[in-house]
Formats: structure tokens, sequence, C-alpha cells
């Protein structure tokens, strides 16, 4: 953030003193972000983060609870402490407030509230079996990572803790829980945990049903409707901060109970948000360290695939989603090692550097990347079949090895996944007016943007306020929570947000594109050794 004038200064003093600023708080795979914005404009005004990562115990992708309350507290210490430093005031209280985190996972709880199981992430791919038998039954894509596919998994196996199951939420809803006391979820977030219904407000009834037979035969005696979240849509009231959740987020007590809170949001629905891509015909791309993306649909899918989710925007509209289990985690592997070398060297590189120049070297690659080829996958990657991760990088002897074209490998293995879905969803007559990129690859303007457009062959757009990502599309919902006058989420996120956002818009340039093809002939046929490597190695 740059420096402001002092007329601003003052300005946002006087706005964070009557309490007209909105704060969104997501929780993300490696940072938990907060994101304190002027209401009325959706300007960002201070930001907090924390960094975490995640654990593998006993076969699980998992957070620690207590991780989670303690990253909360630390962001928003952060926030509080950037609004004292930036403007003199240490906020007492805002319009509203907003949490979100990753998607999916598993968290289930008893009629104590006591967590019966580790918190198992989206990134599990342990479920392959509920998963299958599930979208059989249902007739509806049901992933490996989503919420049902997890608990059904549990039945299967036994799982002792599954007759004391309560009730049953997501990363956010939990976190919601603790500041509000409500079991609530946005509806684009319980989108994620079991079908939608086709109004868009409830879960899928006749779905319930079927499902409910299917546990019978398991002789599973609970009702799993029972266990799930109410749905909320955008705007409506989801509860308040009570005084236990207003400890829960700043111990220090200078925070003051009473704030509103909007609806709970995944990711995915923040990341719409963020892009102002929440009408039918438009799109998004999150890059870090999952990778995903989300077009709105004009009408429901006419083929039920493996590869695409369907899930829904915040307002309840539907949305096909192509999720990837991995994204940007192995460049960054690559920029410490070049990090370390430069350092043994005698020299010395900080890590936001040495990224943008991996980056920028990408641009001047061969288009095809030399013949050099990057397969991501830190995770198992169920949209091209694979069983669990297992980093490759590979060339034939003939390829060209410079840095420039193994840059532009590792970013064409970011999205050669995702262009798989994509190609997906173009075959079944899905079509895009406008689609937006957000996320840790775009902290660095250049080649992320420019090959993602190469990938797509599709124009893509980065909003100025990308690297804000979730944490800011959640506070702009957390604003749409304080307005006043109703009017649809579609109409407030392009009239009162993106109708001042400055964006840069960048045109897939024909060399790309072909290098792009060349390099997914020599990806898809690669693809075969990633599979025996996640078996094997």
């Amino acid at each position: 953030m740059t420096s402001l004038p002092r007329s601003d200064i003052d300005r946002i003093a006087a706005l964070l003193e009557c309490g007209r600023a909105s704060l969104g708080i997501e929780l993300g795979s490696t940072r938990i972000k907060a994101c304190l914005i002027d209401s009325a404009t959706a300007d960002v005004i201070a930001v907090g983060a924390f960094e975490w990562a995640s654990t593998f115990e006993n076969g699980y992708w998992t957070y620690d609870l207590d991780d989670v309350r303690t990253g909360v507290r630390a962001t928003y210490a952060n926030l509080a402490d950037d609004c004292q430093e930036r403007y003199g005031v240490r906020p007492t209280t805002f319009a509203a407030l907003g949490v979100s985190a990753m998607m999916h996972g598993y968290l289930a709880f008893d009629e104590n509230d006591e967590l019966l199981s580790p918190f198992r992430t989206w990134r599990n791919t342990t479920t392959a079996v509920a998963a299958a038998e599930l979208s059989s039954a249902l007739g509806f894509n049901i992933p490996q990572r989503w919420s049902v596919a997890h608990f059904y998994q549990a039945v299967l196996d036994g799982e002792a803790h599954v007759p004391r199951i309560a009730w049953t939420t997501t990363l956010a809803g939990y976190v919601h829980f603790q500041l509000t006391g409500e079991k609530v979820l946005g509806v684009g977030d319980a989108s994620g945990m079991f079908p939608i219904g086709a109004d868009g407000t409830t879960y899928d009834d006749v779905r319930l049903t079927q499902l409910a037979e299917l546990l019978a035969e398991r002789r599973f005696r609970g009702n799993y409707a029972t266990l799930l979240p109410a749905i909320h849509t955008a705007g409506q009231d989801a509860g308040s901060l009570t005084e236990a959740g207003a400890q829960f987020l700043d111990p220090t007590g200078v925070l003051q109970p009473g704030i509103p809170l909007c609806p709970p949001e995944g990711d995915a629905g923040t990341g719409m948000v963020a892009t102002g891509a929440v009408a039918p015909r438009t799109g998004n791309v999150s890059a870090g360290t999952s990778t995903f993306a989300m077009v709105v649909l004009e009408h429901p899918l006419a083929t039920s695939r493996p590869e695409i989710d369907v899930v829904a925007t915040p307002s309840g509209q539907p949305v096909a989603m192509v999720h990837l289990n991995n994204g940007a985690s192995e460049i960054a592997e690559w920029v410490h090692l070049f990090r370390e070398w430069a350092a043994a060297a005698g020299a010395s590189i900080e890590s936001d550097a040495a990224f943008a120049a991996l980056l920028d070297s990408a641009e001047v690659a061969a288009p095809d990347a030399g013949g050099l080829l990057m397969y991501n996958f830190t995770a198992g990657e169920p949209v091209v079949d694979i069983a669990a991760g297992r980093p490759l990088f590979a060339r034939r002897p003939d390829s060209t090895m410079t840095l420039a074209n193994f840059a532009r490998a590792q970013v064409f293995g970011v999205y050669a996944a995702l262009s798989v879905g994509m190609q997906l969803l173009a075959d079944d007559g899905v079509e895009l007016d406008r689609m937006f990129a957000h996320g840790g690859m775009f902290r660095t303007p250049g080649a992320a943007q420019k090959l993602l457009a190469a990938a797509l062959d599709t124009p893509v757009t980065v909003a100025h306020t990308a690297s804000e990502g979730g944490a800011w599309g959640i506070a702009i919902l957390a604003a749409y929570r304080a307005v006043e006058a109703p009017q649809s989420l579609e109409t407030f996120v392009q009239s009162a947000v993106f109708s001042h956002v400055e964006t840069e818009t960048v045109i897939p340039e024909l060399t790309d594109v072909s290098g792009y093809a060349e390099f997914m002939i020599h990806y898809r046929a690669g693809l075969e050794l990633a599979r025996k490597a996640s078996y094997s190695i």
C-alpha cells in the first residue's frame, strides 16, 4: 500500500473511529490474511497476515484447530497494528465482518462441540471409494475433497467417532461459529459439502433422500441432513459478534461485540467476488497453493463429469468448477533451492525478488518451453488421474535447458491440468465473455497472466487488487451485508466495486498459444510417467 496524503489519512481515521469499515478474514493454505476496506468504495485501508502450513499426520493433511485460533488472532493483531501505525486508530468496531477459508474437507463435532477427528483438509485424496459410490448413487459428481465424501468414507471404514457426530462444517464455518455461535454457511461454501438444490438456497432434498437410503444400508442410524449447517445467501444476517467471539479474535479487549457478520464463505466464492465474476458467462482462475477455475453457468451442465464440480456463487447461481489440488507450491520449492544456491555463492536475494526473477525469465523463453516438462503434483490430482503427490521435472536429451525455458515449463505445469478441465467445459458448450485471475501467482505482474491467457486461449484480466485475493472478496461480502438498500450481489459488485477498480487485460499471443499447445502434447504423453511415479516411488 502506498503512502497517503494527510487529508486521506484523516478521512480514514474518522471512518475507523465511526466503525464504517468492513473486515474480511480468509484462512488460505499458506497464509491467513485480513483485509479492511472502506465500506462505501471497497478501497483497501489496512491488511494483516500470518503464515502457516498444513502437516501430514497419520495419513491425512491437517491443521490443528489451536493453530487456527493462534493464526486468526495474530492476523487480526497485525491488521490492528497496521491501522494504528497508519491512521493512529485501533478499531473497536466495524460496519460488518466476514470469514472465509479453504473449502471442503471434514470437521465433525459431538453434541458438546468437541472435535471428533483431526481436521481433514481439501488436499486429502483418501475418499476415492466413497466419492465413486456417491457419484454413482446420486447421479452427481461428488469429488473426493467434498465434506460428504469424507463423511461417507468414515462410515464405510467404520470409524469409531461416526455414531457420535452431532454436526459438521467447513473451516470457515468453524471460525464463524467461534465468533457468533451460529452453525451456518454461505451457499457457496455449503455447495462443497453437499449438492445444492435448483433454487440455489437449500440442499438438494432428492439427493439427501438418496443418501439416507445408502446410509441405512450401511447401518448408519442418524440423519445426515441434520448434521449440515444452515444455508444463507450473500447479504443475509448470519449472526453477530458475541463477547466470546470478540475475545477469540482480539483477546486485548479493544474490539467490541455486536458487529454483524455476513455468511461465511469458501475461497472459491470469495475469489469470484474478488474478480467481479459472479454473473453468468463470467469466470475466474485462482492460482496459489491450489489452482481452480470457476465459470458461472447460464444453464445446468448437460453431462456429469468427474473432472467438473458443480457449486454455487455466494448468491446461489450455479457454477462449474475445475479444481486442482496443486498449484504454485512446486515453484516455491525451486525458488527456495535457487535462494540456497545464491547464498552458497555469497549472494542474498529475498523470496519475492527471486520469484519475480524466475517468472520474468519465463516471458523470454521458447514458446513451448524448449521441450522441458513439469508435473507439479505435490498431492494427488484426480483431474488427470494422479493418485499421490510426486513432483517431476523431465526433459529429453535434446531439450533446450535454459533458465527461461525451465521457468516457462514451471508456469505451464501449474496451468496444464486446469486446461484439461476447461477444454471439457468448452466441449459441453460452456461459453465465457470474461476471464479474471487472482491469487499468489499474480502478485508478480507479467508472465503468470500472459501464459494463462495462452493456456486458456482467451483474454485474461487481473485487477490491481489481485494480490489481496479472497480476503478482499470476503470484505466485499461483509460490506454487502451492511448495505441497507436491497440490490443483487451482481449489481453491487459491478456498480459499487468494479466500476472504479483498475484492471489490466492481456490478449493471448499466437506464438504463446501454439507453443502451449505443443507443450500440452508432450505433457499428456508424459502423464503415464507421472502416474507410475505416484504408485512406485
